[in-house]
């Protein structure tokens, strides 16, 4: 096969997925502030041949198959790729600005020590290597990672090296598919990655998942609305979002269901009830013990208490969904796996499971590294229980394409206190870079060899892969590869010596990995969805991803604060919206200057009244706060994350119960 430099693997294999258009509005925004903001810190380009070079960007949660634009060999911009089989020209809006964030000043320059608080020594990477193999010589079984990687091979590589440590400590960071791994693969007992055929659909609901903007493959789920509604014709699907507030995926939907943040699986079981009653029925033994659970904590009247959703409004939903030709629900709040269950559970009960416009379950694509971890096994350990008991304390942690001081901050500091040496895979100065002992420059996207496999939600069988689009002008080096010769080292076989054979493998991998996986019979997760929601009586929080303000990994990117509204940011603050009703029972007006707390620790932000959001709920951005980076995002605004209230559950850690106080200053 071979992936020598600027060689190019992609396809999507299987039989569900639609194939749509470029979503306009991200591509003429870039567009715009390409030409209304030139920084001084992008070269200049020289003449030479213009060329078009496919890539992976893997900057925003699913990254981008996209097209760098080069003169010269010199990368001056980016457009979507119209032959990628998910996005066919599309971009995200961190992605679109992947070219500037090459050249960054943010960017980590070398390999550094830590000498001090806040102080760093440069080190050559035979020293840095020579280093971190003494220290994990020295710690033995006692190694960690945590990745932030959820569609890479980068995984199989630092899971292989932890293995030969003698070590099963492999940590993602919370997201989406990690609720719906512990749900499917756990809970459940199911086998294969659930993703949803949204373009073959005729009736969607999203239940709490931000689709059309910052969940799963977002550019891939725009495409299928666009093709879905196309303009001054008539619709050719039904789209619904249910959730707290509206949002991006709401503003363009056929309509809102407003749900409160602490009931989302309440209303999905709701559904379940209304569904069982129609006579839809499971193969499984847990049937009876769902339908008993349904009568005594989810009736319509129950249901009713715990979301906002009245009884009627339930049914008439219901009744949608089994009317409809091909519905599908695709449900995730608070990277809960309870919420992640119960909408699989409705999936099944309509009948919806490897069928075209439904839900499906993709074949695993197998570890081409004999000693790593397979996708499920990966997503099982709980990072932030972990932390919180004590259990996680290694001698050494390696963290891997993730920024968890930022995107985790209640337990992002006590990681790096916990391990007695902790060292950062960073592309740029980020939070968790601030804190490391050795921090180890990962190289951008376009320098290294890279690739996507299934990002989570695709409905078929997909992989992306792609090699060095340009040589790298800093001392950095592709954090798989340097994993890969620290294992040669430190005399330990991973199978591979280089990641372009490890990514030759991994495609070959999944080609053969076609179709889906069978018809099952599985277990209902009952014991997390018995507790699943309960009111606190307080403020909910319901806190949004937006990716043009950023990701829990990624700041606001140099051309993206061009798009932020003034109802998002004014000057260095931030706004949270509540509803009129809310506003006048806690004395607020627009515009009024509050502190929102929770955990013990507080946000600043001005109010923003807005009648798109449930009484009782403060709507709040993800993605400000930052206390490293650059100027457009050091000290904008306040960081969410360390608001949002982690309760425990059955099926793991999740953020669903998340409430705040909020007071005028």
């Amino acid at each position: 096969m071979g992936l020598n430099r600027r060689a190019f693997i992609q396809f999507s294999v299987g039989g569900t997925l639609g194939l749509l258009v470029t979503p306009v509005i991200w591509k003429t925004l870039d567009d715009v502030s390409i030409w209304t903001q030139n920084w001084g810190w992008i070269p200049t380009l020289k003449k030479g041949v213009e060329e078009r070079v496919p890539a992976v960007s893997k900057l925003c949660p699913s990254g981008c198959a996209l097209r760098v634009e080069t003169v010269g060999g010199e990368p001056y911009s980016t457009t979507g790729d119209e032959d990628n089989p998910l996005s066919k020209g599309g971009l995200c809006p961190i992605c679109a600005d992947a070219v500037p964030l090459l050249y960054s000043p943010t960017r980590v320059q070398g390999p550094m020590v830590r000498t001090g608080e806040g102080q760093y020594q440069p080190v050559s990477w035979d020293e840095a290597k020579k280093l971190l193999a003494e220290k994990l010589g020295a710690a033995g079984s006692s190694v960690a990672v945590i990745s932030g990687d959820d569609t890479g091979s980068g995984n199989e590589v630092f899971s292989a090296l932890l293995a030969e440590l003698g070590s099963d400590d492999y940590y993602m960071m919370p997201s989406p598919q990690m609720a719906a791994t512990r749900a499917w693969n756990g809970l459940m007992g199911g086998e294969g990655q659930i993703g949803y055929d949204i373009a073959g659909s005729d009736f969607v609901l999203f239940a709490g998942a931000d689709a059309l903007s910052s969940w799963g493959p977002t550019v891939s789920n725009m495409n299928a609305f666009a093709e879905s509604h196309p303009a001054g014709e008539k619709a050719k699907s039904t789209y619904v979002y249910a959730g707290p507030a509206r949002n991006h995926t709401s503003s363009v939907c056929d309509s809102w269901v407003p749900v409160h943040p602490e009931g989302m699986s309440a209303f999905l079981l709701g559904l379940a009830y209304n569904l069982i009653t129609e006579g839809r029925y499971l193969e499984s033994g847990d049937f009876a013990a769902l339908r008993s659970l349904l009568a005594s904590k989810y009736s319509p009247a129950q249901v009713e208490k715990l979301t906002g959703v009245s009884k009627k409004s339930l049914a008439e939903l219901a009744g949608k969904l089994l009317r409809a030709s091909a519905p599908v629900v695709v449900a995730d709040y608070g990277c809960s796996p309870a919420v992640a269950a119960a909408g699989i559970i409705v999936n099944l009960l309509l009948g919806r499971m490897n069928t075209w416009g439904g839900m499906v379950a993709l074949p695993e694509v197998e570890p081409v590294l004999g000693s790593a971890l397979d996708r499920p096994t990966r997503f099982a350990k709980d990072l932030p229980a972990d932390v919180a008991s004590g259990a996680f304390a290694p001698k050494v942690c390696l963290i891997y394409d993730a920024n968890p001081v930022y995107g985790l901050p209640q337990y992002g500091e006590k990681i790096a206190e916990k391990a007695e040496f902790t060292v950062a895979f960073s592309t740029f100065k980020d939070e968790t870079a601030a804190v490391a002992d050795l921090v180890l420059p990962a190289a951008h996207p376009f320098e290294r060899y890279d690739d996507l496999v299934n990002p989570f939600g695709v409905a078929n069988t997909t992989y992306v892969a792609s090699s060095p689009v340009v040589k790298p002008s800093l001392d950095v080096m592709g954090a798989p590869q340097f994993a890969l010769d620290l294992a040669a080292e430190m005399g330990l076989d991973l199978g591979f010596e280089n990641f372009e054979e490890v990514l030759e493998a991994k495609a070959e991998a999944a080609e053969a990995a076609v179709g889906t996986v069978g018809s099952y019979s599985v277990g209902l997760g009952l014991p997390a969805l018995s507790d699943a929601d309960k009111t606190s009586g307080q403020l909910a929080l319901y806190a949004y991803s937006q990716l043009h303000i950023g990701s829990a990994s990624m700041a606001t990117t140099p051309h993206n604060p061009t798009t932020i509204r003034d109802t998002e940011l004014q000057g260095k603050q931030m706004f949270v919206r509540i509803n009129s009703e809310t506003a006048k029972a806690n004395g607020l007006k627009a515009g009024s200057k509050v502190r929102l707390s929770a955990n013990g620790v507080e946000c600043q932000a001005l109010v923003h009244v807005d009648e798109g959001v449930m009484p009782g709920v403060v709507a709040a951005p993800l993605g400000f706060g930052h206390t490293a980076w650059d100027e457009f995002s050091m000290g904008k605004g306040g960081n969410v994350y360390k608001l949002l209230t982690v309760s425990a559950g059955s099926g793991g850690s999740a953020w669903t119960g998340s409430a705040v106080t909020i007071a005028k200053m």
